[in-house]
Order: C-alpha cells, then sequence, then structure tokens
C-alpha cells in the first residue's frame, strides 16, 4: 500500500490513499531509491568489464612495444628503458594510482571512467614489458632470426613476422591474466570512492552504496561483490586453462 505524497492530489499522481501496487518482478530486488538491482548489475557490469578490457589491451600493447623495442635494439635504449621500467614498478601502485586518479579527475557530475583508465595504463605495462623484452632477447639470438637477417630482412618485419608469433600464447595468458587485475583494482577504487562516480555506476560503486546498508538491505552489497568474485576467478581459470595449453612442455610431457 501507498499513500500520496504530501501536497500532491490523488488526481496528479494517479494514486489513492491506501492503494496497492503491483511492482513488476525484480529478482534481485530494489535498491533504498527504488532501483532494479539486477538492472543496474547489468549497466555497472558492462563499465566494469569495459574499464578491464581496455586498460589491460592498451597497457599490454604498450608493453609489448616498449619491451620489443628495448630487447631488440638493446645497449643503452635497453639500459635506459629498463631504469624507466623499474622507476615505474618501484613506486607504490595503490598509493600512485589514488593520486593520479585523485589529479585527473573531472569535474562533478563527471564518471570519472576516463581519468581511471589512464591511471591504470600508465601503472600497468611494466610488467608485460620485462617480459617481453626477456622473451625477445632469447630470441634474437635465434637461427631464424640471424637467418633473416642474412637474406637482408628488416627489423620491423623480423620482430611482426618471427619474434611476436613466437611470444603470442604468452601475451594472451598475461592478458588474461591481466583484466581480473584490472576489474578488481577498479572495483577496490569505487568501493572507496575514487572509482566510477555517479550518475555512472559499476560493481564496485553499488559494493560501496550497498555497504551503508549492509545491515538491513546486505543483498545490495553481497550481490555485486559476488559477481566481482565470479568474473575474477573465471578470468584467472581462463588464464591457467591456457597456460597450461600454450605450454609446449606440458603438452610433450603428456
Amino acid at each position: 500500500k501507498v499513500d500520496v505524497p504530501v501536497g500532491l492530489s490523488s488526481s496528479q499522481t494517479g494514486l489513492a490513499a491506501g492503494q496497492t501496487l503491483k511492482m513488476p518482478m525484480s529478482p534481485f530486488g530494489t535498491d533504498s531509491l527504488g532501483r532494479d538491482v539486477l538492472a543496474r548489475m547489468m549497466y555497472g557490469g558492462r563499465i566494469s568489464l569495459f574499464i578491464g578490457l581496455f586498460a589491460s589491451v592498451v597497457s599490454i600493447g604498450m608493453g609489448i612495444l616498449i619491451g620489443g623495442i628495448s630487447g631488440y635494439v638493446g645497449g643503452k635504449t635497453d639500459n635506459a628503458i629498463m631504469r624507466i621500467t623499474d622507476l615505474v614498478m618501484g613506486l607504490p601502485f595503490l598509493l600512485c594510482m589514488i593520486l593520479l586518479k585523485v589529479v585527473l579527475s573531472s569535474g562533478p557530475g563527471e564518471s570519472g571512467i576516463t581519468a581511471l583508465l589512464i591511471a591504470l595504463v600508465v601503472l600497468s605495462w611494466t610488467g608485460s614489458a620485462r617480459l617481453v623484452r626477456g622473451q625477445i632477447l632469447q630470441l634474437r639470438e635465434s637461427e631464424f632470426v640471424h637467418a633473416a637477417k642474412i637474406l637482408g630482412a628488416k627489423p620491423l618485419y623480423i620482430i611482426l613476422r618471427h619474434m611476436l608469433p613466437n611470444i603470442f600464447g604468452l601475451i594472451l595468458v598475461s592478458l588474461t591474466f591481466g583484466i581480473p587485475s584490472a576489474i578488481f583494482t577498479e572495483a577496490f577504487l569505487s568501493f572507496i570512492g575514487l572509482g566510477v562516480a555517479a550518475p555512472a555506476t559499476s560493481w564496485g560503486s553499488m559494493c560501496n552504496d550497498g555497504l551503508q546498508a549492509l545491515m538491513t538491505r546486505p543483498h545490495e552489497f553481497l550481490i555485486p561483490a559476488f559477481f566481482i568474485s565470479l568474473t575474477v576467478l573465471a578470468f584467472n581459470l581462463l588464464g591457467d586453462g591456457l597456460r597450461d595449453a600454450l605450454d609446449p612442455k606440458l603438452r610433450s610431457s603428456e
């Protein structure tokens, strides 16, 4: 049953005092403002997955470019790039992420997604860069690379045609592990109020909203937390499966 709001007549609202309303079925219920939790989960899931996928793909792409140049060129260039990489890796990740997010944050009414993506990309490329550099250093001394050089192949052709295909499996596995890490980082920042801001929403910001009503409406917190955990677990299992499938040592042992 509902009461007609103060100051409004039943003709204005279409409701009569004491009238019983039938609401559409909401499997996950509604929040304190009457918003459908399932609809918000679907909308917030798009943003959380977009941030995880976009940040991981761009950061790993940067890592491939920087690590490939460092490993193939070598010498002083390699040394300078690796010192910069070590400097970025030595920074406290979450502290720098929060500081970058605060510095790059937009004005009131903005979602803050762009600032969060920039912060994730700037601080997440180092691992893939070191990984790619190590593989390129090994492949640079391979016989087929020396043969391509003797035949007059250019460095760009050698990298794209001979080196990258040999480390594609490693890059793919790194990507599947990077996506859940980015999703969890976004959820953590949104949970403490430094991530996605209203009017946009994400699973992390829904957990932040649900925490305020945890004792009276626990589903507002538990449902998005469950989907964050389920998504992170799914990508981690995918990464484990790809690593086992693409590892030549494991294939040869079977």
